[in-house]
């Protein structure tokens, strides 16, 4: 039986500062990438179709189609399967752009781990004892209060009414 594998794939573009485009994956990362690396990677030249993005104002004009980064002002010629010419616009594949990407931190980002763990030191547990009256593992609280593991809803939920005894209140405003 063939497993699945989570191909990475583009679901917002966040942030574009100059050359570099700050996307949110759905790995649930955001990622920076930084063009002008790669365009030295590439070793682009004024004869590629590349080379119009080193153009800021050409640049500027990304787009997120089909879960990926593509630029509608630079079109190209494509065959169709009946071998057929279209036009399309120039992209790239969002398994390229995850693989020359950099994880990167947002400021102020909403931090579970760091809310979990005021709310364990101020009801006067240690890491072990909220694991236990939770039923998890001290490793995973460590985890979650690291900001290393994401945590489902219904364990945060369990772990702040069963072992912390508070109520948990999410808002979306």
């Amino acid at each position: 039986m063939k497993t699945k594998t989570n191909i990475p794939r583009i679901l917002k573009i966040y942030k574009v500062i100059g050359h570099q485009i700050i996307c949110i994956f759905n790995t649930g990362e955001y990622r920076m990438i930084d063009f002008q690396k790669l365009f030295k990677k590439w070793n682009i030249t004024n004869d590629d179709i590349e080379y119009k993005l080193t153009d800021l104002n050409e640049f500027k004009k990304v787009k997120l189609k089909n879960q990926t980064l593509a630029w509608e002002n630079i079109q190209i010629k494509l065959l169709s399967i009946d071998n057929k010419e279209i036009d399309g616009c120039f992209d790239l594949s969002p398994d390229i752009l995850y693989e020359n990407s950099t994880t990167f931190q947002i400021k102020n980002r909403f931090k579970i781990g760091s809310l979990l763990k005021k709310a364990r030191i101020n009801a006067g547990y240690t890491q072990s004892e909220l694991a236990i009256k939770s039923g998890t593992t001290t490793q995973y609280i460590s985890k979650i209060e690291n900001e290393k593991s994401g945590i489902e809803v219904s364990t945060l939920q369990k772990i702040v009414e069963i072992g912390l005894g508070k109520k948990l209140k999410i808002e979306i405003s």
